[in-house]
């Protein structure tokens, strides 16, 4: 496994990280490219397991977990956490490092403020009549 270094993202200028990121889909037209890419996050995140992963290992102090703590909160097998887990590292929603017999895993925040500017309202945008009013 390879070392990668997390970017470190002020939460005071995340408005303008995420911006540089991607537009959100109200203000222009995904690229194809850009759509396939994102998708592949979507499609990760689809899965409850998946979903509960990430939150699970985005959860823990210092912001990574031990494999060997991601399998007793799970009603599956150890070869399928590892699957899901292999899952989320290919659509780049997280890494891991092997450190001696166990694998370290943590979420990648450009990946979650990609996904999250790309689905940002903007402030002054109106509900249609009868949409969630």
């Amino acid at each position: 496994m390879s070392k990668s270094e997390l970017t470190v993202i002020d939460r005071a200028h995340a408005d303008q990280n995420a911006d540089a990121c991607c537009s959100p889909m109200v203000r222009e037209p995904l690229e194809e490219t850009a759509a396939v890419d994102l998708a592949k996050m979507f499609k990760a995140l689809g899965d409850p397991v998946r979903l509960r992963l990430l939150s699970l290992i985005a959860s823990f102090e210092g912001g990574e977990a031990c494999v060997c703590d991601l399998t007793g909160p799970f009603d599956v097998s150890q070869p399928t956490i590892s699957h899901h887990l292999k899952v989320l590292r290919e659509a780049g929603l997280v890494d891991s490092e092997r450190r001696g017999t166990w694998v370290y895993y943590w979420v990648l925040p450009p990946a979650l403020a990609r996904l999250s500017s790309l689905l940002q309202a903007p402030a002054d945008a109106q509900l249609p009549l009868g949409e969630g009013r």
